[in-house]
């Protein structure tokens, strides 16, 4: 039975990891008492017991669990920003060409941004047919469901007294400086970070990222990238869906509670849009998590995800 602990099992990921595997049975989930959670000597003893350890810390804490591993064998998922950019991890994105077996050969992996998430499902497979530029200057906008900022913006938005501005949309990373860019840049190959405007809005859980591209900006059509998107993504976990939801509208919530994400092309002629679909805390988070861990096990990636 494989060993796992969850370094930071009482943040929102790490709660939902929990949750989805305290059910599984090929599974033996170690776990620290409450007033040994924090303790370096009880966690590092923990990591070193698990064949896989999830770390659910912010990105100092993340650098320092790597460092209590003195064994070759535990193998790591880590869900913070540290290590995604970093040499010797394999980014946790199995749908794109060539990952899904970096993923099961590593000991290090590192689990996507939600945002990043949906940028680079839209953008990687068309950097690399050659449709966008590796130049390409490109723009996105995500919205968001709050229950991504964790407990304490949980907390706000489900508070009694919750300020008034909160029940709109809100705008954030103002400076263009968002932690995920790194990653969407490098992940993607392009030269350029893009214009990106991440937005939170009243609604628990859902995502929904949007690349606007003029035509000109392309070096082929829409049925091209259409084509290249069923061609890239047929494992069920991701796929593409030709059209949004009825009456000309398309909800960021529309896959909340799912671990799939959800492709699909709009626009016209002159100009196109890229919309990626997914639930923050599923594909974008936990979901994710989970379907890299079953490809280190060997089994179906799927196993435990609602698709």
């Amino acid at each position: 039975m494989t060993k796992i602990f969850i370094d930071g099992s009482a943040g929102t990921t790490g709660l939902r990891i929990y949750e989805r595997l305290e059910k599984r049975e090929d599974i033996e989930l170690i776990s620290l008492p409450e007033e040994l959670r924090k303790n370096t000597k009880a966690r590092a003893s923990a990591l070193n017991e698990s064949d896989i350890s999830f770390l659910c810390l912010p990105d100092s804490a993340a650098v320092e669990a790597v460092g209590l591993i003195n064994n070759g064998n535990t193998a790591i998922i880590d869900t913070s920003t540290a290590h995604r950019t970093a040499e010797g991890w394999a980014y946790g994105f199995p749908e794109l060409s060539g990952y899904r077996e970096k993923i099961r050969n590593s000991k290090r992996i590192a689990n996507p941004g939600c945002h990043a998430s949906g940028f680079i499902a839209l953008v990687a497979p068309l950097v690399e047919n050659g449709i966008i530029d590796r130049e390409a200057k490109l723009t996105a906008f995500s919205l968001t469901g709050y229950s991504g900022g964790g407990k304490k913006m949980i907390a706000e938005y489900e508070g009694e007294s919750r300020d008034a501005l909160l029940n709109a949309p809100r705008q954030y990373a103002l400076g263009q400086n968002h932690k995920h860019l790194p990653e969407m840049m490098k992940v993607c190959s392009l030269s350029n970070a893009p214009v990106f405007c991440p937005v939170v809005a009243p609604f628990y859980s859902g995502m929904e990222v949007t690349v606007m591209l003029f035509k000109s900006d392309l070096k082929a059509g829409e049925e091209d990238i259409k084509r290249t998107y069923k061609e890239v993504y047929r494992d069920g976990v991701l796929k593409f869906v030709d059209g949004g939801d009825e009456s000309g509208f398309i909800s960021a919530g529309s896959l909340s509670g799912r671990d799939s994400m959800e492709i699909s092309v709009f626009g016209n002629a002159d100009r196109i849009l890229l919309v990626s679909r997914f639930d923050n805390l599923g594909k974008g988070a936990s979901g994710a998590a989970i379907q890299n861990m079953n490809i280190l096990l060997g089994i179906d990636e799927k196993t435990g995800l609602e698709i």
